[in-house]
């Protein structure tokens, strides 16, 4: 395939065997884990856990990932639309409360396949990065229920952190198109069945971009539209410099959290600080798959 599912648009000829582009990723799955994740939004983990699939491989470059073994592509293993299948129902049999998308957008056609044609017993969750493309969105249509993007930057500066200046006009279009899909959130005995929620994550020294943000979701949805989540997992990778080689401050968080209410946003969820902590990440060492 000629790849141009995302904003990079980098045109790159990715086989199911060759990778390409800047995701560095073959056309077919490359996946690194499938478990019962606990640590997403209790509204997606339920009792046993959300059913994760950490695909390889990113369209984004955030010199913060702590997920950066996964997303530079340095580990997984190829897995077949009709294996992803079987992984689905595997973990759908464990019980889980849906099924956790990680970082799929690379893969978009290969996941409608395994995805097939009936619905699932439990929803699906788009967990992205953002930066997605509405038209590549719109083949998603009927098939996914939940969507979980990011929305890092409102500000073109601190997107430099992710090496995507235009972060915010792609993200902002795809968060409109995912809205459009779903409509507002719907919510089943503290369980998240359809809708969108939105994370940003609190970065050292930006507390405008946080703002900013905030103030695009406060003005574009009403209450009672989106959930948002609003994390202060920052935690400094090796070789950070400048202000992204410290945590988020106590006040830091603080200060987003009052804002966030202050706007209005009461629909979501805030974390303790103790979630910036490497135990939360999980190790990509191929169980599950």
């Amino acid at each position: 395939m000629i790849c141009n599912l995302c904003p990079r648009n980098c045109g790159a000829e990715r086989t199911e065997t060759v990778p390409g582009g800047v995701c560095g990723q073959p056309s077919a799955p490359v996946a690194a884990r499938a478990m019962l994740h606990l640590w997403e939004e209790p509204c997606l983990t339920g009792e046993r856990g959300a059913g994760a699939v950490f695909f390889s491989g990113c369209n984004l470059r955030c010199v913060y990932c702590q997920n950066g073994v996964l997303s530079r592509g340095e580990t997984g293993v190829p897995v077949s639309p009709a294996h992803l299948r079987e992984i689905f129902r595997e973990l759908v049999a464990q019980g889980a409360a849906c099924l956790d998308l990680v970082t799929p957008t690379h893969f978009t056609p290969a996941i409608l396949e395994a995805l097939g044609e009936e619905p699932w017993p439990v929803p699906v969750v788009w967990n992205c990065g953002g930066y997605e493309k509405p038209e590549t969105l719109r083949l998603l249509e009927g098939k996914v229920q939940v969507y979980l993007p990011d929305l890092k930057y409102a500000l073109p500066g601190p997107a430099a952190h992710s090496a995507a200046p235009d972060y915010f006009p792609w993200a902002s279009a795809a968060i409109l198109e995912m809205f459009r899909q779903t409509g507002p959130y719907r919510m089943e005995r503290g369980q998240l069945k359809s809708g969108v929620l939105i994370r940003h994550l609190v970065l050292p020294g930006e507390p405008e971009n946080t703002r900013r943000v905030i103030d695009w979701v406060a003005e574009t949805f009403r209450p009672g539209e989106v959930l948002f989540s609003l994390m202060s997992q920052y935690t400094p990778q090796p070789g950070a410099s400048g202000k992204l080689a410290r945590p988020v401050t106590a006040a830091e968080y603080r200060a987003a959290a009052s804002y966030l209410e202050n706007c209005g946003i009461t629909d979501g969820y805030t974390q303790e600080r103790t979630s910036a902590r490497e135990e939360y990440t999980p190790v990509f060492d191929l169980s599950g798959l």
